[in-house]
């Protein structure tokens, strides 16, 4: 299993707009592979998960198996702090679905949403978001 001591992991389709949003954060990042027959990340440290939403309007379907299968593995799923999401606005109520399911199921906070590859203004905000969160993290343990 290839391991990550990234602060942020996350998953990008091959459209790869959640990979250019990523990269426009200039973190330290570790992706998930494309193919779920590929073998997953570990992660190795606390980190925030970044993910598109799928499904479309019914939101069946709206977290990738990528995700799950990364998150089926214990040591991942206690390490996750938070949510970052993207999705379609175009979707509705399905907008941004997986960060919710995935926050949920897995007790942490869903702290930003976003559309599709993000504005330069997502881009500053999850930025110092995610710096506030990880000063916050540090001062409560």
């Amino acid at each position: 299993m290839n391991s990550s001591s990234s602060n942020i992991i996350y998953f990008s389709s091959v459209s790869g707009n959640t990979h250019r949003f990523v990269n426009k954060l200039n973190l330290s990042a570790a992706r998930l592979p494309v193919l779920t027959k590929e073998e997953t990340l570990l992660a190795l440290q606390p980190y925030v998960l970044v993910l598109p939403t799928y499904g479309g309007d019914s939101g069946h379907g709206a977290v990738p198996k990528q995700v799950i299968k990364f998150l089926n593995v214990e040591q991942n799923r206690s390490l996750i702090r938070g949510v970052v999401a993207a999705g379609n606005t175009n979707f509705g109520e399905t907008y941004c679905l997986a960060g919710d399911i995935v926050a949920s199921k897995c007790q942490v906070p869903l702290l930003y949403r976003f559309e599709l590859m993000g504005t330069a203004e997502d881009v500053d905000r999850v930025h110092q978001g995610l710096e506030q969160f990880w000063t916050r993290q540090l001062q409560m343990q």
